[in-house]
């Protein structure tokens, strides 16, 4: 079996990402798929959940019994599947199919916290290839301290899921209302050299204090030179393809014994068949 763990923090376009790749599998490359609602906060997701965690447990319910906020509740949630992972894997390895995660989106349980580590590690003993799809809202591009927050936050789950991952800047068309950019996006996709970045920080007299700081954090992120984006817009097919070909490498998919059948697939969708969304093919990510 393969899948994909839809991660990200609130806002950053999972659960509408996951509705649209459904979509684009189903229906563009024909390939059986499951949704799986992971987040026990998520109680109107946009798309039919096949398999949904709060069938288990939900985050009302904690904060009600256990007079507990919201972020204590999602972590006692995550820490209840983790200890009743027999039930999950009934759910979901009952139907052979590839697997969308739709995940919480408190970030700290991918950067520190083990609860969601070990939820990944036993999916992954059930004989599951997985990889991580890493949502980002675009807009952090256009505030180059915000852009850095998210690169360390990238890194930290990529260095604490040890996962095949891939990150996505979500909501790229909507980037040039925003406000504007400091550079071209392929400078943002890339990661290309952040001491222009530092530039652009050091114009502000709130971060005149913290150069040294932020030197140090960039100069972290581009030692293990890991972290680079995928832009996405989920109305523009070409973009949903772009990034299914490159978590099917991720997780292995089409190194598998289906191989065959998801090159079909993926030369029908290169030719546009039953596509709902309309491919702007003059889109160019590299030129704002």
């Amino acid at each position: 079996m393969f899948g994909q763990l839809v991660i990200g923090p609130p806002g950053s376009g999972k659960s509408t990402y996951c509705r649209a790749i459904a979509h684009h599998l189903i229906n563009s490359i024909k390939r059986d798929i499951i949704i799986v609602n992971l987040d026990p906060a998520n109680d109107r997701p946009p798309y039919q959940a096949d398999v949904d965690v709060q069938n288990l447990i939900e985050v009302d319910e904690v904060m009600e019994r256990l007079s507990l906020g919201p972020n204590g509740a999602i972590i006692f949630c995550m820490e209840y599947i983790e200890n009743n992972m027999d039930k999950l894997k009934e759910m979901v390895t009952s139907q052979k199919a590839y697997v969308i995660f739709d995940c919480p989106g408190q970030v700290e349980l991918y950067t520190h916290h083990t609860a969601f580590r070990n939820i990944v590690d036993a999916i992954s003993k059930w004989g599951m290839q997985l990889c991580v799809v890493s949502m980002v809202d675009s807009h952090y591009c256009t505030d180059p301290s915000k852009f850095i927050s998210v690169l360390l936050t990238s890194l930290s789950s990529m260095m604490h899921l040890e996962l095949p991952h891939i990150n996505v800047l979500s909501k790229i068309d909507l980037i040039d209302k925003m406000g504007p950019l400091a550079f071209k996006l392929n400078f943002y996709t890339e990661v290309l050299d952040l001491s222009y970045l530092l530039d652009e920080l050091d114009e502000r007299v709130c971060s005149r204090r913290f150069i040294k700081l932020n030197k140090a954090l960039t100069g972290l992120v581009e030692d293990y030179n890991l972290v680079s984006f995928y832009p996405l817009n989920v109305q523009d097919i070409g973009s949903l393809h772009r990034l299914c070909k490159a978590v099917d490498k991720a997780n292995g998919y089409v190194y598998g014994e289906l191989e065959e059948r998801t090159v079909v697939g993926l030369s029908q969708s290169e030719s546009g068949v039953d596509l709902e969304y309309e491919y702007d093919k003059s889109m160019q990510y590299d030129n704002r």
